[in-house]
């Protein structure tokens, strides 16, 4: 069974997604102010984490560090919950655009792992919080095998 990295394309893939995602972010007005002072390659450091998590090469590791990293990236950041809602309808539309595969499987697999992980960021990034040690997390497919379209037979 195929990674969900390979599923989705691979490194291309993913540099697509988040270019075009954070094109929109930044013309965003609710999430503007969060980014308006991002690194210009914060895309591709975010096409980076999420290759590694869904099981393509360690890129992230390798290049920015561990989860302690990605935790302290969003401390102090008080992201609010409109705010991480609009990111994560921002990145699904991304997805549609930039022709991420649209299965069901995989979007399941998918929106399940932007679910969670933004809503650790809005958790990370309240007063108060602390980084902290943690594997970088490794998303699968979950139960469903991927998608596979059959013919109908006729009758």
């Amino acid at each position: 069974m195929p990674s969900l990295y390979d599923w989705l394309g691979g490194a291309e893939a993913l540099d697509r997604l988040t270019s075009a995602f954070y094109g929109e972010v930044l013309k965003d007005e609710l999430l503007h102010p969060l980014f308006k002072d991002m690194d210009e390659r914060h895309p591709h450091f975010v096409a980076l984490w999420l290759g590694e998590v869904f099981g393509g090469p360690q890129g992230y590791s390798t290049q920015r560090g561990d989860y302690r990293h990605m935790v302290t990236a969003h401390l102090g950041k008080h992201i609010t919950e409109p705010q991480r809602r609009r990111w994560v309808n921002l990145l699904m539309d991304a997805a549609d655009r930039v022709r991420l595969p649209t299965d069901p499987s995989f979007r399941a697999a998918f929106a399940s792992y932007i679910e969670w992980g933004t809503r650790l960021a809005e958790i990370n990034s309240q007063p108060g919080r602390e980084a902290y040690d943690a594997p970088i997390p490794l998303w699968g497919w979950g139960v469903a095998p991927p998608y596979q379209a059959t013919e109908t037979p006729t009758s």
